[in-house]
């Protein structure tokens, strides 16, 4: 079975994720140029290198999953890392007799200074696959492996470090485009102000009430309040690109 990465920049976490999968066969890391050193520290740890420039989150990862050596893939990001459990679980299926069906992991996310407490919903990601059975999405941002095949949740958990502080949730919140926003779209419509007012308090009860992040205590609230303050840019900044007068 080949892990495989996509890195751009991920010195800080790369280590961590690439010791939480002991039973792979091969670690392939994809990286877009770091200037971190990202790529020779895969290297010593023991990982296959490959470098592309970004084109894409959806092409990115295509390209890497097609460079692995084996057909059955576990597609991780570089701030991601096993739980003991999952890792476990995962071993025992790949000596398990018969083909393996896609698995979605439950991921929790790191809130800024705790793990999300029992009761949390947590988001189901397909991460393990034969490279075969799926495509990846087209999603700009968000882009990930697609199947139409039945699929199985494994019960251990893939834990996120993406969210270290709300400084740099934040400036990942900025960096994220508009997905459609560009000089020849057509002028906003009603829809666009809609969205506009009523998205981000959608994603605050989403976030807050049906994730059960109340749970969470502040951190939680304020994962929520995140949210709806990317729900709000994500459509302020497309109707924003639409009703500046092109070149």
């Amino acid at each position: 079975m080949s892990v495989v990465i996509t890195t751009y920049n991920n010195a800080s976490t790369l280590e961590r994720c690439i010791r939480s999968v002991p039973f792979a066969a091969e670690i392939l890391v994809v990286d877009s140029f770091s200037s971190d050193g990202t790529l020779a520290l895969a290297l010593a740890l023991g990982a296959r290198g490959e470098q592309m420039a970004f084109k894409g989150y959806g092409q990115q990862k295509q390209f890497a999953i097609d460079q692995a050596r084996y057909d059955l893939v576990l597609l991780l990001d570089a701030d991601e890392a096993l739980s003991t459990q999952l890792a476990n679980e995962i071993d025992q299926l790949l000596h398990a007799p018969g083909p393996l069906a896609p698995c979605r992991l439950r991921r929790e996310e790191w809130l800024y200074w705790r793990w999300p407490a029992r009761g949390t919903r947590l988001t189901r990601h397909l991460r393990l696959f034969d490279r075969r059975q799926v495509n990846m999405g087209q999603h700009p941002v968000h882009a990930a492996p697609q199947t139409t095949l039945p699929t199985h949740t494994l019960k251990g958990r893939l834990r996120h470090f993406g969210h270290d502080d709300m400084a740099g949730q934040l400036d990942r919140i900025n960096f994220y485009p508009p997905a459609t926003a560009d000089s020849g779209c057509a002028p906003a419509g009603p829809m666009t102000a809609w969205r506009i007012l009523l998205a981000p308090p959608s994603a605050f009860v989403r976030e807050y009430v049906l994730r059960r992040q109340f749970l969470n205590g502040w951190a939680g609230f304020f994962a929520a309040r995140l949210a709806a303050l990317h729900a709000f840019l994500r459509h302020a900044k497309r109707l924003e690109s639409r009703r500046k007068p092109s070149d």
